[in-house]
């Protein structure tokens, strides 16, 4: 399998920055005398090239990150009439007349759900928010909460 592309351009990104690192500490050309103030200032150069060196071998050696790239279940968070209800964003719930802010809050600081019908044991729902919540029923799916999409479900961090 060949490498993430978005992979490869953060490890080019990474090795350029410490080139420049390394880069802004080597000796400048020309003539310099020596004092005891060059003598400290060549051992920092010195020790800050070998530093730069050093993060550049074990940033090049660093193994493949193993992040879901492809996840099974993307049509529920928003972009189907289904929704799943243990990963889909609180904004989801907007193409659902009714349900935006208050039962859909509701249901996204609440759960884990194994099941839909988990949905009405939310402690302190109205009748209203339940009517609401029973009219969409057939729109809900209650898939296993990936930790990548459960962090985003009440403030993804998108505003008008």
């Amino acid at each position: 399998k060949l490498p993430n592309i978005h992979y490869i351009k953060m490890k080019l990104a990474i090795l350029a920055v410490l080139a420049s690192t390394a880069a802004a500490f080597a000796p400048q050309a020309g003539t310099t005398t020596s004092t005891a103030l060059n003598a400290e200032t060549s051992g920092r150069r010195e020790f800050f090239n070998k530093a730069a060196v050093a993060a550049a071998a074990i940033a090049g050696a660093a193994p493949a990150a193993n992040a879901v790239v492809d996840y099974e279940n993307i049509a529920y968070l928003g972009g189907s009439n289904i929704v799943d209800l243990n990963n889909a964003n609180v904004r989801a719930y907007l193409k659902m007349p009714g349900m935006y802010p208050g039962a859909a809050g509701k249901i996204v600081s609440h759960g884990p759900y194994t099941t839909v019908s988990d949905i009405y044991a939310i402690p302190g729902l109205t009748s209203g928010e339940k009517e609401m919540m029973k009219k969409y029923e057939s729109r809900f799916v209650a898939k296993t909460p990936s930790p990548d999409y459960v962090i985003d479900r009440i403030n993804n961090g998108l505003y008008r």
